[in-house]
């Protein structure tokens, strides 16, 4: 049953880490994909995390977890982004940008990172709200009682509603520039939101290992009434995590947690008929899908072009081709793409763990 259950958790987060490379399709389609997937993949991967979130017991053992968890997301991240970083300086180099203060607006952004980096480090903010997630519950579930801790969670909930509407509604500019108003480094506020997706996989861990048949149809009629709402013009629902856009304080909650049911529910019977390889495969790869994904399109979409299959393609192709090299070819390539593990402990410090 443990091996079944990785398997539709590993085919799912191939199919989500699919759907983020086409979310970040640059082009026009005349169907609004982008904006259905923004309803609930991100909020998807971070209840998958809580999914196999473990307590810790003791002080040592959350200095241990949290350790282990910066090796996973944020040794990665650095790497990532020193390398398309060398890379892009490079190309500025070769275009003749000797412009020391761009540099050095470009390094001081970077730092920031978070909602302030565009273009290829798109998808960075992910890593770095995760990893505030897992130091967030770590010490509540360390030092709170379950009804605490589920109060707090609220808690995050409003206040990450009041941040956006305080961003949308108050600060000058777009869903962007509002957003980028509020001085955060590393979207550090975002973990308020993502918290809360992340606590509804740990909490309810039970339910999502095994999505019942009357669950699966009942997500399955919200989101396809949600379609039709939409598609009639009658509400026009976003999510977007990374620029604090929630529109709804209920939507935010029943829209992204339908659309996780039907996909886990999907998945979990689909895993069961027939073998998910190729999915599960580009999860295994999927760190450097995530990174490289989008710089892959800026190296090469001015020598071809593609649509949106091409540019699926190459977002995937590409990423899993220097996943293979780094693996195979790179000292502790395995732990730069997150594939770090602690060493066991032997004798009475075993049995502590």
């Amino acid at each position: 049953m443990a091996k079944q259950r990785l398997t539709w958790v590993d085919v799912t987060k191939g199919f989500l880490m699919i759907l983020v490379v086409i979310g970040h399709y640059p082009g026009e389609l005349d169907f609004p994909l982008s904006k259905y997937i923004y309803w609930f993949h991100m909020p998807a991967f971070f209840l998958l995390s809580g999914l196999f979130f473990k307590e810790a017991k003791s002080r040592a053992e959350a200095g241990e977890t949290i350790r282990k968890r910066f090796m996973q997301l944020i040794v990665p991240y650095l790497f990532f982004l020193v390398l398309i970083t060398a890379m892009r300086y490079g190309m500025e180099l070769g275009y003749g940008n000797t412009d020391l203060q761009w540099y050095l607006n470009d390094l001081w952004t970077l730092v920031v990172g978070g909602r302030f980096v565009r273009g290829a480090y798109g998808v960075f903010w992910f890593v770095t709200a995760l990893f505030a997630v897992f130091v967030l519950f770590t010490f509540m579930t360390r030092h709170f009682s379950r009804k605490v801790q589920i109060g707090l969670v609220a808690l995050c909930y409003v206040v990450a509603h009041t941040e956006s509407l305080f961003a949308q509604r108050v600060l000058d500019g777009g869903v962007v520039e509002s957003a980028q108003q509020i001085p955060l480094p590393w979207n550090v506020d975002v973990a308020l939101m993502a918290l809360v997706y992340f606590a509804i996989g740990y909490y309810m861990k039970t339910f999502w290992m095994e999505i019942s048949g009357k669950a699966l149809a009942a997500g399955a009629v919200t989101i396809a009434a949600c379609l039709a709402l939409d598609a009639a013009g009658l509400f026009d629902y976003h999510l977007s995590m990374k620029f604090l856009r929630y529109d709804h304080f209920f939507l935010d909650l029943i829209i992204p947690i339908s659309c996780t049911i039907v996909v886990i529910g999907l998945f979990q019977r689909a895993a069961q008929k027939m073998p998910l390889n190729w999915l599960q495969f580009i999860e295994k790869h999927s760190i450097s899908i995530m990174y490289l994904h989008i710089f892959a399109d800026i190296v090469l979409n001015d020598f071809f072009n593609y649509g949106l299959i091409g540019f699926t393609a190459i977002g995937l192709v590409l990423p899993i081709l220097v996943s293979i090299a780094l693996e195979k070819f790179v000292p502790y390539g395995k732990v730069l793409l997150g594939g770090f593990r602690p060493r066991k402990k032997s004798g009475s410090a075993a049995m502590v763990r």
